[in-house]
């Protein structure tokens, strides 16, 4: 077996280092890489934030944070390994004087001096992300040369709409070339979406019958059983259809339905992703009102309505659900449905692909008492466990003929073990490689918002009449499921674990 390849050496600035992010997400990531021998020996980390903290301080506080979401004991010796590496810089984004001085702390750290390899990573609220790549670039930490490599991470939400992700696509081109973009979906660092191409195209059970001969529709769903918590101030000003949608739905559904690619090249793989999503027929107005719906929880179950919780406005109609139907309309996936929901105080947090299958024929089963018969069900879950189930229908023993379902379940922990993992892992590692594969490129985010700007222009215009249309801890409006209902079809209930 090949050894997995190192980094090169780098050192990782994070924009944003005291926020929750990087305490809960970010440390604990690298720490699990460090621990498993996949950082470069000579890595580093700087944390810049506007606090006042020193180096000390800084490692307590984000080892506090390790230590208290570790999915595993965490290793004393890739932990002292891990800390001498963290390092930390009182400064503000908005300052031209911190990236001089970050600049300077950076050089220090990296053996090859101020030439040497950079990751930034831009933890921190959207509205600053162009303003941190201009200020790389006017004091030069984005430049390459001498062999170098720079590339800053971008986190979600990239962009609102059409409009302010294209400006801020110009924005960063203007600074920096779009391989050292790396847009991140930490959706993408999941096991089970990373063998979906495994699954799809390693496999010759499952390729031929991948399309719209033998596929009926397809269901993809994002659910939390949480509320928006602390985040009421900026869900308050987005909702779950720009939240979710653009960026973890669509990256579902394009891996689902992409053509093989000519390899795993980056570019390969996202050429056969944009191509789907410039196949969905953008929505008309008329449409919209028919195949797209949008909800609001209420109180239940002891917990608040939306309207109630923290910094979310008392008359509020922003959606915390949305549920559409839409079509792929290319050779493969010419009249299925494709039937997408997220939302916020759900039953439970799960996330998963369902591919449903056409009926077969009841014709041989005339006079034996069986009616209908089931159809075949592949389900890939993302969340919370991940696996792979396949129900089929097999004869009940007995002297008559009746059929049962039988679900056949892969969970990757029975299989292949428990690994810690914060589903950037993953993403990280790719990054410091430069394998762009798993990040979004600038024409998969334009088109993603092109097909959902009807949807947010419809919404905008009709406010919402029945606000809020479902209780807390139920599967969403009623509405969404007649959006199944009409097409004589239903939602699968999705299972917590």
């Amino acid at each position: 077996m090949t050894a997995p390849k190192k980094p090169d050496s780098c050192v990782m600035a994070v924009f944003g280092a005291s926020g929750d992010l990087t305490r809960r997400k970010l440390i604990p990531a690298l720490y699990n890489l460090a621990a498993q021998k996949l950082l470069p020996e000579d890595f580093a980390l700087v944390g810049l934030s506007r606090r006042a903290l020193t180096d000390d301080q800084f490692r307590a506080q984000v080892l506090e944070g390790l230590e208290s979401s570790a999915a595993a004991p965490v290793d004393a010796e890739s932990l002292k390994w891990f800390s001498s590496r963290l390092h930390y810089l009182a400064g503000d984004a908005a300052d031209r004087a911190s990236y001089g001085r970050l600049g300077e702390a950076m050089a220090k750290l990296d053996p090859r001096g101020a030439g040497g390899n950079a990751l930034y990573y831009l933890a921190t609220a959207p509205e600053f992300f162009g303003p941190i790549v201009r200020r790389l670039g006017d004091s030069g930490l984005s430049r390459e040369e001498r062999g170098n490599w720079r590339r800053v991470v971008i986190e979600k939400p990239f962009g609102r709409d059409l409009d302010s992700a294209k400006a801020l696509n110009a924005e960063l081109r203007a600074i920096l070339s779009e391989n050292q973009i790396y847009r991140i979906d930490h959706y993408l660092g999941k096991e089970t979406v990373q063998n979906l191409l495994v699954f799809r195209f390693a496999n010759g059970l499952f390729e031929p019958i991948w399309n719209r001969r033998y596929v009926d529709h397809v269901q993809i769903t994002v659910g939390e059983d949480l509320g928006v918590g602390t985040r009421g101030g900026y869900f308050d000003g987005v909702g779950v259809l720009r939240d979710m949608v653009p960026n973890h739905i669509f990256q579902l559904l394009s891996l689902t339905c992409m053509e093989p690619p000519i390899s795993f090249d980056a570019d390969a793989v996202r050429d056969k992703q944009v191509e789907v999503l410039r196949a969905i027929p953008a929505l008309t107005p008329e449409e919209v009102l028919t195949r797209a719906v949008r909800g609001q929880y209420g109180a239940g179950d002891k917990a608040p309505a939306y309207r109630a919780e923290a910094l979310v406005a008392p008359d509020s109609s922003t959606e915390t659900y949305a549920a559409l139907k839409l079509f792929v309309d290319n050779w493969r996936w010419a009249g299925v449905p494709f039937y997408l929901r997220t939302g916020k105080r759900l039953p439970a947090r799960s996330t998963e692909i369902v591919i449903q299958f056409k009926p077969a024929p009841v014709l041989l089963f005339r006079g034996t008492g069986v009616e209908s018969m089931a159809p075949n069900q592949l389900v890939i879950r993302i969340q919370p466990q991940e696996g792979i189930a396949l129900s089929f229908g097999a004869k009940i023993p007995g002297p008559v003929v009746k059929i049962g379902t039988v679900d056949m379940d892969f969970k990757y922990q029975d299989y292949f073990g428990a690994r810690p993992s914060t589903g950037y892992e993953r993403l990280l590692y790719d990054a410091m490689l430069g394998d762009a594969t798993l990040f979004q490129r600038a024409d998969m985010v334009e088109t993603a918002w092109g097909v959902v700007a009807p949807v947010l222009d419809v919404w905008k215009s009709l406010a919402p009449r029945d606000f809020p249309n479902y209780a807390a801890g139920t599967w969403g409006p009623d509405a969404a499921e007649q959006l199944l209902r009409r097409d004589g079809r239903q939602w699968r209930e999705c299972a917590s674990g």
